[in-house]
């Protein structure tokens, strides 16, 4: 598949702005969601007794796992447990009733009721179990998009029609993207097939139409291409075939219920013409189907015009108010047949005796979703709807969006689409869905000032998720908690610049994200890859995954040589995110600082980069050192102190370490706190027995809580522990 990389490191799409384009592409992050919803009910062996059982609520979901709650408990989530769909004993509401088992609750709530029966009835009336369907069987666990398997049956709304349907049968179900066929179709007529995503409101299930009164009718365009009696028996032989294998109504939870329009006939408005995507035109209402649908055409003032007309709801994406194009700066295009220089609405209005389609009729059309100049995506050639390509966004209006298609030769690479389309996807959906996407014709490299050293590192510690056959993402998301203890490898301070989520995605990309966050969080990322390089086990049924450390080399005043290694990120300044995108990669960062008395964390690893041989390296490291003071107060009036009666020496920019802290006393770590302007606190390490180890897991959080410490105080403290920190990496990690 294409690789964005290069092209991604001069636009907004970094790994982080790339997690926010999926949560703009919302139908994407709507599939990904499970088919079990919170508040359903279902039954649950008990943990302390197998053999009973009792009913738990649906809390939330992340994936194939359910976090699930006894009913009995409240609000108290303390016996919250999470479970995993494909391997743990659930069932459906009256399950056990029907099997003979017994329905008991847990021993810790057994006493709370006196009559468990009555109270059941009570929380049971209103609420919706568990569908049996997504609990055993080959439907089992699987998200709402794998629902929609190849052969399934539909019914398709006429697209010129509102209140004429059509089974369709699903040919390819990518990522919830559907390739169907109109009952009745052979392979012969594959150029009739349409795409649509599951979530498009023109997809109702079998029985819909006939439900609510609607015709059931080939399309106006097709039928010509069967007998009568052909299209009556393709849609008996479509319901017999719906029965046998019925679509689960869970597919279509997520569908909206479309809201009232207010448009009256003859009122004109602006829209992104459906026949040529790039321009905006002028066009009327000229049919009312209902409180629902409406009709709009192209003005055309020509003599022999032929009418152009759409079926549209008050959210059909790409209708706009009169004026908008002036207001955005975007040009509307005259229709055809005007007479004059340039189009104004207020006389065309005037000279139609037409009226403007008011404001309030259209949905938010400011809403962008958080899109931006320059981010990439992938999106659906207009003109070859099974094509999906790389795709910039080149301007930004309100909720419009105007994209250049890579690798589409112009004029046809330029469209605006809607904020809601579901035609775009987040950049790697393709690659997820083992779908072909169409690379640029000349991928653009920009020169890179900064030099790259690549260490690549197999990471095969995590045990490789199955995913399905249309290999859709299949992790939910990961969040981060930024209040854990962070341990003597990751920086309390950068972890907190994380962000809260990662995901949700394939799961070895988002993996690979969150390593490359973690990685960057630590001290000396080099030691972290290295452990991580290190961690196998045979038993795990794993895959194996490469992941990249970029580490930019950036010149400086210093050194021996008159130059010093500074390991950066690719963006400028000291940020801690990773330089490139979640796709492919992650980068090491270590941000160096300038004469301030925080330890320059660069320097920890500078002797691997610097040019020259390793003696030289040394040589300048050990000379980058300046003069030194010793531990104690006592110590600091005697310079004349024996190396052996000095724990630590420090100056203003780092510490140097005499004896690994992790083999400190409680007294040693007393000694070097009084030695800091924080001996004040000396005390309190002596009365918690903190020796060198716990030292070294002390974090912000913890220091404030357990030493009943004022924000300040702490942060004091804090720093001089960081310095340790740095230290113990720097001369006892390896």
């Amino acid at each position: 598949s294409f690789n964005n990389n290069n092209k991604k490191k001069n636009t907004h799409l970094s790994p982080f702005s790339s997690n926010l384009l999926l949560r703009c592409v919302l139908q994407v992050e709507i599939s990904l969601q499970s088919s079990f919803q919170p508040g359903m009910k279902l039954e649950v062996a008990n943990k302390s007794n197998p053999e009973t059982y009792w009913v738990a609520t649906i809390i939330t979901t992340c994936g194939q796992l359910l976090l699930l709650r006894y009913s009995g408990y409240g609000d108290d989530r303390k016996a919250d447990f999470w479970c995993d769909v494909m391997t743990a004993e659930l069932h459906p509401v009256g399950w056990c009733a029907q099997n003979s088992k017994t329905l008991m609750p847990p021993e810790a709530i057994k006493e709370k009721y006196g009559d468990w029966r009555e109270f059941l009835i009570r929380d049971l009336t209103g609420s919706r179990t568990a569908p049996a369907n997504l609990l055993e069987g080959p439907l089992r666990g699987k998200n709402t998009v794998d629902l929609i398997v190849e052969g399934s049956f539909l019914e398709l709304q006429d697209a010129s029609e509102p209140f004429v349907y059509w089974p369709a049968r699903v040919i390819r179900n990518i990522g919830g993207r559907l390739l169907l066929r109109h009952v009745g179709l052979g392979e012969e007529h594959q150029t009739k097939d349409i795409w649509l995503f599951y979530l498009d409101i023109r997809l109702r299930p079998l029985g819909w139409a006939q439900e609510n009164s609607l015709a059931l009718e080939p399309p106006t365009d097709l039928r010509s291409l069967q007998t009568a009696d052909e299209w009556q028996r393709a849609l008996e032989n479509a319901r017999l075939d719906g029965q046998k294998n019925p679509l689960p109504l869970e597919v279509f939870k997520d569908h909206v219920d479309l809201p009232k329009h207010s448009f009256r006939m003859g009122m004109k408005l602006e829209m992104v013409s459906p026949w040529e995507p790039l321009q905006i035109r002028p066009v009327s209402v000229t049919k009312v189907y209902s409180e629902i649908y409406f009709q709009l055409t192209l003005d055309d003032l020509t003599a022999d015009a032929k009418p152009r007309s759409v079926v549209c709801h008050a959210n059909s994406p790409g209708i706009l108010p009169v004026q908008w194009c002036l207001k955005n700066g975007v040009a509307l295009e005259k229709p055809r047949g005007y007479e004059g220089q340039d189009f104004d609405w207020a006389d065309y209005l005037k000279q139609s005796a037409s009226e403007a389609a008011p404001d309030a009729c259209f949905p938010d059309t400011w809403q962008s979703r958080s899109f931006a100049k320059d981010m990439w995506l992938e999106a659906v050639n207009p003109q070859r709807p099974a094509e999906v390509c790389v795709a910039q966004i080149t301007r930004v209006r309100g909720r419009l969006l105007w994209l250049r298609l890579e690798g589409v030769a112009k004029p046809l690479s330029e469209s605006i689409v809607d904020v809601e389309s579901m035609d775009i996807f987040p950049v790697g959906w393709c690659e997820a869905n083992a779908y072909p996407l169409t690379p640029p014709l000349k991928p653009v490299c920009q020169k890179q000032k900064k030099i790259a050293v690549l260490v690549n590192i197999d990471v095969s510690c995590f045990p490789s998720i199955p995913g399905s056959a249309n290999g859709r993402y299949c992790c939910s998301k990961i969040f981060v908690n930024h209040r854990c203890f962070s341990g003597p490898y990751l920086n309390k301070g950068r972890i907190a610049e994380l962000p809260q989520a990662v995901g949700p995605g394939k799961c070895s990309l988002v993996l690979k994200e969150l390593l490359s966050m973690l990685i960057n969080a630590a001290y000396k990322p080099g030691r972290v890859l290295k452990e991580l390089q290190e961690l196998e086990d045979q038993s795990w049924d794993s895959q194996e995954e490469t992941l990249k450390a970029n580490c930019f080399l950036q010149d400086s005043d210093e050194g021996a040589d008159g130059e010093e290694v500074a390991l950066q990120s690719g963006s400028e300044g000291t940020s801690s995110e990773p330089c490139d995108d979640h796709t492919d990669a992650s980068s090491v960062e270590v941000t160096s600082s300038s004469s301030s008395s925080r330890p320059r964390r660069a320097a920890a690893l500078r002797r691997a980069f610097s040019v020259g041989n390793s003696t030289g390296s040394q040589e300048a490291s050990e000379g980058r050192r300046r003069s030194t003071r010793s531990l104690s107060a006592s110590h600091q009036n005697n310079k004349n102190q024996t190396p052996k009666e000095e724990d630590v020496k420090e100056d203003e920019s780092q510490l140097v370490l005499d004896r690994n802290p992790l083999g400190w006393s409680v007294d040693e770590v007393v000694q070097f706190i009084t030695s800091t302007d924080c001996a004040s606190l000396a005390t309190v390490f002596r009365e918690q027995d903190i020796d060198g180890q716990a030292l070294l897991l002390l974090t912000l959080p913890t220091v404030q809580e357990c030493m009943d410490l004022k924000l300040g105080p702490a942060i004091k403290l804090c720093h001089q522990i960081e310095r340790v920190k740095v230290a113990f990496y720097k001369q006892f990690a390896n």
